[in-house]
């Protein structure tokens, strides 16, 4: 699942008329490079929420063809927040509501090297946990968020930032079982913190370092930058 529902407004006025996920780095837009990417590690089904001129998402991406993926769209309207988003959507995320499936998770408004298909044997495992868990790829404490969020266990689980140790900043890729998600009313707008905190504390949350580039393009400049670096 592709996360492309936020007003973005820090990108104003750039997002007064493209949604921005749509917004162009290196020849392309934002999203493009997260589904090629997708699409090389072998992702072919992608479900994409969307809000905010949503069907401008869906005029410029159509079904995915182009891309070698099948495109699924989940409109929400008004935008749901993570986890009613993901709720909204998941009649297309597991396909038999008596199926407990494990998808990726990514926010269309991030520029990234990593590679997916690293998850692969993660998420496997993930299926077949009796209880719901996640896991979530976190990168080092960039500029605008020195605090970072969790904190990273040398036995892989996440800690709140008052736990020992230093903490990493969530890098928006995660893995997530789709039991997490059944209580919500489809249409709820339901915020995410509250599910990290619940599977932090339970032991569920696991994750994993990523030292690549990752950039998660917040403001104009942040984008002009980005691209800048893209066409060296």
């Amino acid at each position: 699942m592709i996360f492309a529902a936020g007003r973005g407004d820090r990108m104003r006025p750039l997002t007064d008329s493209c949604p921005k996920p749509l917004l162009a780095v290196g020849g392309k837009p934002l999203i493009v490079w997260q589904i090629e990417s997708l699409a090389r590690a072998g992702f072919t089904d992608i479900v994409i929420n969307h809000a905010w001129l949503g069907d401008r998402l869906e005029a410029a991406l159509g079904d995915g063809a182009h891309f070698g993926v099948r495109i699924h769209w989940s409109a929400e309207g008004t935008a749901l927040e993570t986890a009613g988003g993901i709720a909204r959507a998941l009649p297309l995320l597991t396909g038999k509501s008596d199926t407990d499936d494990v998808f990726l998770a990514v926010s269309g408004d991030i520029f990234c090297e990593f590679d997916y298909r690293t998850l692969l044997s993660r998420a496997r495992t993930m299926a077949g946990a009796a209880r719901p868990h996640m896991h979530l790829v976190m990168v080092p404490n960039p500029p605008f968020h020195p605090r970072g969020d969790f904190v990273l266990g040398a036995d892989g689980l996440l800690r709140m930032p008052d736990a020992e140790g230093s903490t990493l900043t969530f890098g928006n890729i995660g893995l997530y079982d789709t039991r997490l998600f059944r209580d919500i009313e489809r249409g709820e707008k339901v915020a995410m913190s509250p599910y990290y905190r619940a599977a932090i504390a339970d032991g569920l949350a696991t994750g994993e370092r990523f030292d690549g580039r990752w950039e998660n393009v917040g403001t104009p400049d942040q984008l002009a930058a980005l691209d800048r670096l893209l066409r060296m």
